[in-house]
């Protein structure tokens, strides 16, 4: 017979491991099931607004996170993709590589996916030149002419780590200026490895057994040996859609202020959600985690999820703090 969990969170980024944090000291048995360990954000070349720390890449934060859930015997990280997920009364029963888990409640913590340009040989050309993460890749770059694909943080950051490796950095954004913060785009006009180009998309790129040039709607052509696409990302919802959860116009799980959908035992968290159309953060990704985990603690142990309606927050008494 299946051993039944408390609680299974499904992604192992910022909302992920902070939920698994939480739900730990909650003492509810939990699982993690997350492919790529830290998502999205383990691929910042810089993450300089997490508060406590001046400045720290991506994939070293999200180490952090994770081991700090890790350390607590009652949450258990599981390092592969869901297959499926299916409600049997009361209970959720989740498919994984060949192995079926029960839990009592879900978190969906899936963050987002990477966009694509979806051009002329961006498919043949990924992992012979065109990449998606800086963080990964930039080395492999030294002495080389790259272009990076975007206009915001993402973008400004990657192209800023590349000039440490490559010997010229272009910028190609699509509209007349760039919309990163300030003090990014501050250090990318005193950086003289970068060349920005604006009003310009990318729609085509071509090489032999390797990425050699990329092709703009301007008619120009440009010689690089690497293009790095950092133009956002999309909410990852293929688990959401099986579960049947209402969906905002931006295809992110509607959640309520605790983190609660609109199925009984489901809660989410993260970028996946409604709750962070305003700031796609790694501090708003952990809060909700941190809020959705007390969540399921009390749907489980005091039953009063029924009482958090849509949309509204509803104080509740006695509520269970987790050990100082």
């Amino acid at each position: 017979m299946l051993k039944t969990h408390d609680l299974v969170i499904i992604g192992s980024g910022p909302a992920g491991c902070s939920a698994a944090v939480y739900a730990a000291r909650y003492e509810l048995n939990t699982l993690v099931f997350g492919k790529e360990s830290g998502g999205v954000a383990s691929t910042a070349p810089k993450v300089e607004n997490w508060p406590g720390i001046k400045s720290i890449t991506g994939i070293e934060l999200m180490a952090k996170f994770k081991d700090h859930a890790d350390s607590y015997e009652n949450a258990k990280f599981i390092d592969q993709e869901i297959n499926d997920i299916k409600k049997e009364k009361n209970i959720y029963k989740i498919h994984a590589n060949d192995k079926f888990y029960k839990s009592k409640a879900i978190i969906l913590a899936l963050g987002l996916v990477r966009r694509k340009l979806n051009i002329p040989g961006e498919k043949e050309f990924t992992g012979k030149g065109i990449a998606y993460c800086a963080t990964c890749d930039a080395a492999f770059f030294k002495n080389k002419t790259v272009a990076v694909v975007g206009g915001a943080n993402s973008a400004v950051v990657s192209a800023m780590l590349l000039t440490e490796f490559a010997k010229k950095v272009y910028i190609i954004y699509r509209k007349d200026k760039l919309r990163a913060e300030p003090i990014w785009i501050e250090k990318i006009k005193k950086n003289s490895k970068i060349e920005v180009i604006c009003c310009a998309n990318v729609i085509k790129a071509e090489g032999e057994k390797f990425l050699q040039k990329i092709k703009l709607d301007t008619g120009k052509k440009l010689k690089v040996d690497g293009l790095f696409i950092e133009i956002g990302a999309v909410p990852s919802t293929i688990v959401a859609k099986k579960l049947n959860l209402e969906l905002d116009k931006d295809y992110r799980i509607k959640i309520d202020a605790g983190g609660a959908t609109n199925i009984k035992g489901v809660f989410a968290a993260g970028d996946i959600t409604n709750g962070s159309n305003l700031m796609n953060q790694i501090v708003t990704a952990a809060s909700e985690g941190a809020i959705a985990a007390e969540s399921v603690y009390r749907y489980l142990k005091k039953g009063v999820a029924k009482s958090i309606k849509m949309g509204i927050h509803t104080n509740l008494a006695e509520s269970y703090r987790p050990r100082s």
